[in-house]
């Protein structure tokens, strides 16, 4: 059985596209420390892929991101991208255990994860931004005054800015989340714009993504050992430290 599912015909293999897959991974083993979560995950993602991570509570969504994204170490399997081992720039990463600092503005904090990926943005792109996620007037207001939803927010106002051209892979945990109807529209717009010019995106949601045409269920890599229990017990400390699978939504609030 293999987990990995498309809507589309497109980009399922190698062979279907000319170009390099921007991501691949091939027989990784997703764990944390000595404890692994699944095993032998496979998966290539093309230009114009938006692939939905899904899977049980514990099966290890949020650390396999965590994983491509350089947070957590690769113990087993093999991870490409363009066909390289590593990217010259780091995927973005989206996740509602990443802060912004509260001791700067909106305006700082938005600039500083901008700058990472060498964009120097005007106060014009700055402001148009804000104002796609719903924080026009915002700039100058200290981020320790927001509330969590607009924090949110605030982190990911930088997709509105990002190309491909500055990095082909979006990580993205649980982006959905604290979002009113109107904001995932946008964002869901906003998320083919990008793979469309010619990026991918991996990433977790509760929610339905209209606009995926992938999706990877890690529950079919699980261990041969691992059970229901296993996900619900030995497990559990680690997913309220890494795992989107503990985390309340209602607690953020929706603006």
């Amino acid at each position: 059985m293999h987990p990995t599912t498309s809507t589309h015909s497109a980009h399922i293999n190698a062979s279907d596209s000319p170009s390099t897959p921007v991501l691949v991974l091939q027989d990784l083993t997703v764990q944390r420390g000595d404890f692994p979560l699944c095993e032998g995950v496979m998966l290539q993602l093309y230009t114009g892929d938006i692939c939905h991570l899904i899977g049980a509570n514990g099966t290890g969504k949020t650390t396999l991101l965590m994983q491509l994204a350089g947070l957590l170490p690769l113990l087993e399997g093999k991870v490409l991208y363009r066909g390289q081992n590593s990217l010259p720039i780091a995927p973005v990463y989206v996740s509602h255990q990443l802060g912004i600092h509260p001791s700067l503005t909106v305006k700082q904090n938005l600039s500083f994860l901008l700058n990472l990926y060498g964009i120097e943005p005007s106060n014009a792109q700055i402001e148009a931004a804000l104002d796609w996620v719903g924080l026009s007037g915002f700039e100058n207001m200290g981020s320790n005054q927001l509330s969590a939803g607009q924090t949110r927010r605030v982190t990911l106002a930088r997709l509105y800015l990002m190309t491909p051209q500055h990095t082909p892979l979006w990580l993205l945990d649980e982006p959905f989340t604290a979002l009113d109807v109107a904001m995932v529209a946008r964002l869901q717009q906003q998320l083919n714009s990008f793979v469309n010019a010619g990026g991918a995106v991996l990433m977790t949601s509760h929610q339905p993504v209209e606009v995926a045409n992938k999706q990877l269920d890690l529950s079919g890599y699980l261990p041969s050992y691992s059970g229901s229990d296993d996900l619900d017990s030995d497990d559990n400390f680690a997913s309220y430290a890494y795992d989107d699978d503990h985390y309340d939504p209602n607690n953020q609030g929706t603006l």
